[in-house]
């Protein structure tokens, strides 16, 4: 038989520290291996610091990391996990916003929907602008 387990602060409290440690050590470690991959293919390469050179054009782009971290390329794999580490809080107040319905707490849950939106619009909104 199954008990109904209630949503209490301090579950929702336990729930997002475990999604926000496992969201850094997520990325941390595919940032790690990014690292791995790509100094075992450009280590040795000679360093030209006279000029500076930025990210390629396709590592400004979600669809460009995703596709070269796919393509097991190392500064793909970096961004990705760069991408993972920066969606890990964003995903806390999306949890959180359930985490509030669920206890039966609406204006923190509009709040919180308030907030997440913001978030997204200054992530991936004012690009569209």
């Amino acid at each position: 038989m199954h008990r109904f387990t209630r949503w209490t602060d301090q579950r929702v409290e336990d729930i997002i520290g475990n999604l926000l440690r496992t969201g850094v050590i997520f990325s941390a470690v595919v940032v790690f291996t990014g690292a791995v991959v790509y100094l075992a293919r450009h280590g040795q390469a000679p360093v030209d610091y006279r000029s500076f050179r930025g990210e390629p054009s396709d590592l400004r782009h979600i669809s460009g990391i995703v596709r070269d971290a796919l393509a097991f390329q190392g500064r793909g794999i970096i961004q990705l996990g760069l991408l993972l580490l920066i969606a890990t809080p964003v995903a806390r107040v999306a949890f959180s916003i359930f985490g509030f319905a669920f206890e039966g707490d609406r204006m923190y849950a509009g709040f919180t929907l308030i907030v997440l939106m913001i978030l997204l619009y200054s992530l991936l909104g004012s690009s569209f602008a």
